[in-house]
């Protein structure tokens, strides 16, 4: 993988937390692909995983048994690689998109910090490392692992083409509530898609938070979101699509014949959703941000709920 030789490959992307790990630990050649791959920014593949976590605790819930650590160890991997491996091809096909983006252009391509054919390389390699871990699952599973594919092909270029970006992402990172539960059972079933529908709904209200970073500079080159589409009006949206994931979520809990303790976890994850919706100020980049961050401490909460479920 070869990279521009002016590129700085010590300078730190504008939105990453000051002293992670990428930018103080790992060897200055390294650190722009793992920039690449969001290494420094890992509150996107919990965002990823929570759907699978979640979807592999409400089967076993359903069941009456704990979650498999090694199959939440795979999924943990697999997200992990997967979302690594979609940023790198989102930013190969937004790199001109990015270079007018304050918050974006000091993401490894527009600054120089990688080549196209780099990343593109970079992005196979991840790829297939998240091959060998699907391949570990019922060839159910894998099947409807590869069918995702195809909605992740899609998502860089929805925000050209509809004010509504942020559905097709939802269809794409909600894709671990399918994948969950048939590592566990081998089939679907109408609990995993009525969870699936609530994690879209859970991924449109969390995303159009995290759009309101870009809107202005969004505005000025044409790129398409909720947050732009909203506006004024994103927490009354933000709201409803909050709410919705709740009654989905609810809805799924009852296909599944969980517990109480199931509904316990979920009654906490809506009280975190909707007091993070108070919180926070569309306005200020920093406090969408801090907001959108906070949707892993939402994850945990519905998993404790289901997993004690599971116990008891």
């Amino acid at each position: 993988m070869m990279q521009s030789e002016s590129a700085a490959k010590g300078a730190s992307v504008a939105d990453a937390p000051p002293g992670n790990f990428v930018d103080t630990l790992l060897p200055a050649a390294a650190r722009p692909y793992a920039r690449l791959a969001r290494w420094d920014r890992p509150i996107g593949w919990w965002l990823l995983m929570w759907p699978c976590w979640w979807s592999v605790a409400l089967a076993s819930a359903s069941v009456g048994v704990m979650p498999s650590l090694l199959s939440l160890a795979l999924f943990m991997v697999g997200a992990i690689l997967m979302r690594g491996a979609g940023c790198t091809y989102n930013d190969i096909v937004d790199r001109d998109f990015d270079a007018h983006v304050e918050r974006t252009r000091s993401r490894p391509i527009p600054s120089g910090q990688v080549s196209v054919e780099g990343a593109m390389l970079f992005m196979i390699a991840q790829a297939m490392c998240a091959l060998a871990v699907v391949l570990m699952f019922n060839a159910f599973t894998v099947v409807t692992a590869f069918v995702s594919l195809a909605v992740v092909a899609l998502y860089p270029l929805a925000k050209r083409v509809t004010d509504w970006p942020q559905v097709v992402l939802g269809l794409a990172f909600s894709w671990g509530a399918l994948v969950g539960w048939t590592s566990v059972t081998g089939a679907l079933a109408t609990a995993p898609l009525l969870l699936y529908a609530g994690a879209i709904a859970w991924t449109v209200g969390y995303d159009t938070i995290y759009a309101h970073q870009d809107k202005r500079d969004d505005a000025i080159i044409g790129v398409r979101s909720t947050a732009r589409l909203f506006g004024e009006n994103t927490k009354l949206a933000v709201g409803i699509a909050y709410a919705l994931t709740t009654v989905l979520f609810a809805a799924a809990l009852v296909s599944a014949g969980v517990g109480a303790l199931a509904f316990a976890g979920l009654a906490g994850f809506a009280a975190h959703l909707f007091f993070q919706l108070r919180k926070v100020a569309t306005e200020d980049p920093a406090s969408c941000l801090a907001a959108f961050k906070s949707n892993r401490y939402a994850g945990w909460i519905l998993f404790a709920g289901l997993v004690l479920d599971g116990l008891v």
